[in-house]
């Protein structure tokens, strides 16, 4: 969870590997393959994330192995592809990462042994939302934002994070397809999610989106999307973030 925190909210990859190596240390000293699993799972989003796949590859391939190990439900094994889907989208290969989602998307309609209690971050709602951010990076706008919106109205108003960082991506997709003022508003609220519970990752996403509307930049709906944007508190979070 400390290694969650320090990647996905604060933005401190380096922090986060060096927690992931005490936390693979200690499943190994309580022998808990499953669990290893899982944190060279997360430990994969590092380099994932930084464009270096191969080095995502191998620590996905060893998660898989200690998996086996560990005797993993569908479920769990889903989710390892939904991270290599992801390292794949973030390193340019989103066609690649929709063949991974698809078998990602057949275990999840698989008999499926009982997953751990502490194993409670996934499930195909999550998967979607993986899937519709792909969909978009591959130019699939439709299919995209047909998917972004059934996660939008599937989650759980709690869920204020991946609320966020759906948000971006529709708003992503709104840029991507011409409608600025579409996706000014999806922006907006997203903006007003983070207002409440910061999320560096969910910032990342309306970032993105705003720069797919440079050509727009004198349309009034861009120019409050930017006073928002760049309004004091916001600046500073991203700043010190």
């Amino acid at each position: 969870m400390a290694a969650r925190i320090e990647f996905f909210d604060l933005q401190q990859p380096a922090e986060s590997d060096v927690t992931l190596i005490s936390a693979l240390q200690a499943a190994g000293e309580a022998d808990d393959a499953l669990l290893g699993a899982a944190i060279l799972a997360h430990a994969a989003f590092i380099p994932g994330w930084a464009g270096q796949l191969e080095d995502a590859l191998e620590r996905i391939r060893a998660a898989r192995t200690y998996a086996r190990r560990g005797n993993a439900s569908a479920d769990f094994l889903a989710w390892l592809y939904a991270v290599e889907a992801e390292c794949e989208t973030r390193c340019g290969r989103a066609q690649q990462a929709l063949t991974v989602i698809g078998r990602a998307e057949d275990l999840l309609t698989s008999e499926n042994q009982h997953s751990p209690a502490w194993f409670d971050w996934f499930s195909a709602m999550r998967l979607n939302a993986f899937k519709g951010n792909t969909q978009l990076r591959a130019g699939h706008l439709p299919q995209a934002r047909q998917t972004l919106e059934g996660v939008l109205e599937g989650l759980p108003v709690v869920d204020v994070k991946q609320r966020t960082v759906v948000l971006g991506d529709l708003a992503a997709v709104e840029a991507a397809d011409h409608s600025p003022e579409a996706a000014c508003q999806r922006a907006q609220e997203a903006l007003d999610l983070l207002s409440v519970t910061w999320y560096a990752a969910g910032m990342d996403r309306i970032r993105n989106a705003r720069r797919a509307l440079q050509q727009w930049n004198d349309l009034e709906c861009v120019q409050r999307l930017d006073d928002r944007l760049y309004e004091w508190r916001t600046t500073i979070n991203a700043l010190q973030h």
